[in-house]
């Protein structure tokens, strides 16, 4: 069984995500951890529930999903990156810019080492990524893609982005920190965003890139409006039945 899902399958999937739309207490979005149920039955994998870089693994097929889930505005947040020596690489950063640049290094190969140590945990030969987008005109895109494997364990280059502290920014409520941002060097666009002085999140804004040029290439369907949603009475009746 190939880690992409074949079209019979990704109809399965699209049927199974329009179902839970048409629930009447459902709201006009699909979080990662239902696309995570979704994904792990039609595929009959497992959903991890834990921490790990991969949610759901298929283990006859030796292969694992990243699963995202989000509205096509709304960047991804990649993960807390909470990496060794942050402290001091902080404070280094601030001096040079080829400290900046360390630090920023120590982020891309937090990730790397990340997916390769799902890979090694749960022996699989290929990570793929799994995306549902969701857009405010009502349509619901899907789609997967290969990240990495076991010939080619890193998904990101160090050498691809260089990286700058933000100015901080003056907010009614109070001083947003600063970010320490990854530019792609190919084309100047920021991709990253660490906020390594808060919460250790780390934004993925060039994940945008990854997705099809083609719609065709995506899974498409349309959310489904309100005349075809289940009212609480039917669904009431439905499972009583």
């Amino acid at each position: 069984m190939s880690l992409l899902s074949s079209s019979p399958q990704l109809k399965q999937m699209q049927e199974i995500l329009t179902s839970c739309l048409r629930l009447p207490f459902w709201e006009s979005t699909i979080p990662g951890a239902v696309m995570e149920q979704v994904l792990a039955y039609v595929r009959s994998g497992i959903v991890l529930e834990t921490y790990d870089f991969v949610d759901v693994i298929r283990k006859e097929d030796q292969c694992g999903w990243q699963v995202k889930s989000t509205k096509a505005e709304t960047t991804v947040t990649w993960k807390r990156a909470k990496i060794p020596n942050a402290a001091e690489l902080i404070k280094e950063s601030k001096k040079s810019t080829d400290a900046c640049q360390q630090l920023g290094n120590a982020l891309i190969a937090f990730c790397n080492q990340h997916a390769q140590e799902s890979m090694e945990q749960y022996n699989l030969r290929e990570i793929g990524y799994a995306r549902l987008i969701l857009h405010d005109d009502g349509k619901i895109n899907y789609f997967e893609k290969l990240l990495c494997s076991q010939d080619k364990p890193r998904i990101f280059e160090l050498e691809n982005f260089t990286w700058r502290w933000s100015s901080p920014k003056d907010t009614k409520k109070k001083e947003q920190l600063p970010a320490l941002h990854g530019i792609q060097r190919a084309t100047g666009e920021k991709w990253w965003a660490w906020h390594g002085l808060g919460e250790n999140q780390l934004h993925f804004s060039g994940e945008a890139n990854w997705w099809p040029e083609n719609t065709a290439d995506m899974l498409s369907f349309q959310m489904p409006d309100k005349t075809t949603r289940l009212s609480f009475d039917n669904l009431v009746q439905v499972l009583n039945t």
